[in-house]
């Protein structure tokens, strides 16, 4: 071969190689029909076309044979957002399989770093295939359960998840779909396959949003904080259709380690990235679901628990988005919360933010009753529960909470005095909890069988609370494992006057309130005037 010919041809050899070197690997698979339900890709079973799969940053479409192709990014862990008629495989723990760990996940085929909760488990190479299933049920409305933060601390709190929240609901329920929105632990990790265990009871695909109490604390930098936590539940952030909306998964805990508090409500700019192609393939009205754990609003009015630059990059990722829903957990007590230009928002309407109140309420404290089970109120004298959340075809909403344990119809609490004097100066208040109250709620009383009048909004902590603080206070030993939150003012409370110049005796007091969803919802109580002697 001449000189100048030999040369030539290792140039491009050269070229070549360091071509390839350059290219990133790339992650393939195919998503495929699983007509058979065994996990496993037969002959005869077609790949599925159009379907998206993603790394956590880039979105990928799968060919006429069901085929993509991603990079395989650093620390990746790729997932099919499973689709509107189809429904995900489902494991050996209960939990959907719509998920692969990256054998590249920059740790190597050894596994994720040595942490106390193990990380992520060694990962074998080799392409990464999905089962998806055609659904029979598509049509009419989508009903789901919310939990917001169950948190056991203890094999004992995962027996008051079981006893209190799950077992009242298992084969009574008509849902199609659950929700965590994080803090499934209370910091021990290893708490996850009882947990796992519990709610698979309910046999419903269930999502869950990663917590600040799920992190591994002995990891060295955000981008490990959740590896324990997704070698069980998968990615942290991801997506999730149903035919009536889109759900969107966010870790919105930002890592801090060495620094205090050890974290902050934010996202990273590979979420970023994923929301920004992920949202480009929906249509402007179909109904978006954003599920984190920390809440977007401030609890605490100028504490910048959530970073606001965030927070504003999403909602102008979500601003021409007509029908978005928020959802939140993480504070323990319950709140609606409109967003609007003063934190960033700048869509048509208000966007509803709902901070959903916490099932194991106070962390699971409190006296125990009959059962043996914690009263668990919260700070705000919310009881501990649940959300039914139903949407419509055409993605509206409603939502219901739902008091552990205890009747479908019980919206409030209320506190009134058992007895005041006759002729008294008219000081004394009946208060109403209306859990799912807000700023716009209609709420009004009435005494015996006279005219309904407005009871007025208060900024208070709840009587009930108050009075078990003070129990507390006054025991001279524990009352339970861990006593009842201290009563903060609650954003739900209202305040209607106790006449006394309506007689002696019994009085009946009727509260009603005019849910935004349920209609008119009624509670009682009374009180008795007495006579006083000098």
């Amino acid at each position: 071969m001449p000189r100048f010919q030999l040369l030539i041809a290792l140039c491009l050899i050269f070229s070549s190689a360091a071509h390839a070197q350059a290219q990133p690997a790339s992650i393939t698979g195919t998503v495929y029909q699983d007509s058979n339900g065994n996990q496993r890709r037969d002959a005869s079973e077609r790949g599925i076309a159009g379907i998206k799969v993603s790394n956590g940053r880039e979105l990928a479409v799968t060919d006429a044979q069901g085929r993509y192709r991603l990079h395989a990014l650093d620390g990746s862990t790729v997932f099919v957002i499973k689709p509107a008629g189809y429904a995900a495989a489902t494991g050996a723990n209960g939990l959907p399989l719509f998920w692969h760990h990256a054998a590249t996940l920059g740790h190597g085929p050894a596994g994720s770093p040595k942490l106390r909760y193990g990380g992520i488990a060694a990962t074998a190479g080799g392409e990464l295939d999905f089962a998806l299933r055609k659904q029979s049920r598509l049509g009419g409305d989508l009903k789901m359960l919310v939990f917001g933060d169950p948190q056991p601390k203890s094999l004992t709190d995962v027996g008051y998840y079981e006893r209190d929240i799950v077992a009242p609901l298992v084969g009574k329920h008509d849902v199609r779909l659950g929700l965590s929105l994080g803090d499934i632990v209370n910091d021990d990790l290893s708490l996850y396959p009882a947990m796992n265990r519990v709610t698979s009871q309910l046999g419903v695909p269930w999502m869950h949003v990663p917590g600040n109490h799920d992190l591994d604390f002995d990891a060295t930098r955000d981008e490990d904080a959740l590896l324990s936590f997704r070698n069980v539940f998968g990615p942290d952030s991801y997506a999730w259709e149903e035919p009536q909306a889109s759900f969107i998964v966010l870790d919105d805990v930002v890592y801090l380690p060495g620094q205090n508090p050890a974290y902050v409500g934010g996202l990273r700019e590979d979420q970023f990235a994923f929301l920004q192609a992920y949202l480009a393939t929906l249509p402007k009205d179909r109904r978006v679901v954003i599920s984190v754990h920390i809440p977007f609003f401030e609890p605490y009015p100028g504490v910048e628990s959530f970073r606001r630059v965030d927070r504003d990059r999403l909602f102008a990722m979500l601003k021409d988005h007509s029908q978005v829903l928020l959802l939140s957990a993480h504070t323990h007590n319950q709140r609606h919360y409109r967003h609007d230009a003063a934190t960033g928002w700048h869509g048509a309407q208000p966007l509803h933010e709902y901070n959903v109140g916490a099932t194991c309420g106070a962390f699971w404290s409190g006296v125990k009753d009959a059962q043996g089970i914690p009263d668990t109120t919260m700070s705000d004298g919310t009881p501990n529960g649940y959300a039914w959340l139903t949407f419509k075809p055409d993605g509206d909403y409603s939502l219901r909470y739902q008091v552990a344990r205890a009747p479908a119809d019980r919206a409030m609490a209320l506190y009134a005095p058992k007895v005041l004097r006759l002729g008294a100066w008219a000081a004394n208040g009946v208060y109403a909890n209306v859990f799912m109250g807000d700023a716009d709620s209609r709420v009004e009383y009435r005494i015996d069988e006279g005219a309904w009048k407005p009871m007025r909004r208060v900024s208070q902590p709840d009587p009930t609370l108050v009075a078990e603080n003070t129990a507390d206070d006054k025991a001279g030993q524990l009352r339970g494992y861990d006593r009842s939150p201290e009563a903060v003012p609650s954003t739900h409370l209202w305040r209607g006057v106790l006449p006394t110049d309506v007689g002696a005796g019994e009085h009946l007091i009727q509260v009603r309130v005019f849910d935004r969803w349920r209609g008119e919802l009624v509670d009682q109580t009374s009180y008795r005037l007495d006579q006083a002697k000098e």
